[in-house]
């Protein structure tokens, strides 16, 4: 737990200020929030796919680089000449998957930090507390190039794996659509979906979104930053998008316009809002302005409630 505070502060600089204090008290209840959302998933009579630890044999397969060496069946590897190990279900184990937005417009901040600051954060913490108690992590990043993945793995090299996909600086056009689609296919079996989006440009991902939260629990983490919900009165500003590279002029001293940007992107919030509810996600909107993880785990509580 201690490295991860640590690592939540490295590399650090002003334009770069990263997710903040994280605090072993903040771990700890986020741990608790997850735990428990983890503990209803596995409730009843889910048995997982997954190829882990458990009771009923899966499959014998050949032996691959990485197998672990206690799972060989010494009885089918004399009999043909070849490695073989044995696959078996697990029953009390959960796959969380992180669908991260890298690309170029998670770079914009105008408070206390960038809102991909507050998107490694949430990464990082909700990492930390999904691969625990031999749980399994899984990341899907998308931004400058096509989705990038890294198979699901327990415990320290899951996260460590992460962090180390986290590390790179916000760029591209990349669409949540396609990272959506990805997991579609990547996750055979029932797990947990955690999309940690600004969810802006065209909402072209609501196809593959409905097929994810049709068979996966799925939470929508929303970052925000206050400048993108109202424009101050600062005279003339050039605005540009991040990811396009469009520039436009606007009179911010015009109240007007102030007031028909304040509604129109409120409108967007409210039509992002719904599409979520109508493809059985649950949301929350984190902000660059003051505490994330206070609010993220106080929202994972009331999910398990």
């Amino acid at each position: 737990m201690k490295g991860l505070v640590a690592a939540a502060g490295r590399d650090r600089s002003a334009t770069r200020p990263g997710p903040g204090i994280v605090t072993t008290d903040s771990l700890e209840a986020l741990e608790l929030a997850i735990g428990r959302r983890v503990d209803g998933l596995l409730a009843g009579d889910y048995k997982s796919a997954f190829s882990g630890v458990g009771s009923e044999l899966h499959q014998i397969r050949p032996y691959e680089f990485g197998d672990d060496v206690r799972r060989i069946d010494w009885n089918v590897t004399a009999r043909t000449g070849q490695p073989h190990v044995r696959v078996e279900l697990a029953e009390r184990v959960l796959v969380t998957w992180i669908v991260y937005d890298a690309s170029a417009s998670m770079a914009f901040g105008t408070a206390d930090r960038r809102k991909a600051d507050v998107a490694e954060g949430v990464a990082l913490a909700v990492g930390y507390a999904a691969s625990r108690r031999g749980n399994r992590l899984g990341l899907v990043a998308f931004g400058p190039d096509d989705p990038e993945w890294l198979r699901p793995r327990q415990g320290r090299r899951g996260l460590l794996g992460a962090l180390g996909a986290l590390r790179s600086e916000p760029a591209g056009t990349g669409k949540l659509g396609p990272a959506l689609a990805l997991i579609d296919g990547l996750a055979v079996q029932r797990s947990l979906v955690v999309i940690v989006s600004d969810f802006r440009g065209a909402a072209d991902w609501r196809g593959p979104l409905l097929r994810v939260a049709g068979r996966h629990p799925t939470i929508a983490v929303e970052i925000r930053d206050p400048r993108e919900q109202t424009l101050s009165d600062v005279g003339e500003l050039r605005l540009a998008d991040p990811e396009t590279g469009r520039e436009l002029r606007v009179d911010t001293s015009d109240a007007g316009l102030r007031q028909r940007f304040a509604e129109a992107a409120r409108e967007e919030r409210e039509a992002l809002v719904r599409m979520l509810g109508s493809a059985g996600v649950r949301h929350v909107a984190l902000s660059t302005e003051g505490d994330w993880l206070r609010p993220l785990a106080a929202f994972l509580r009331r999910s398990n409630s």
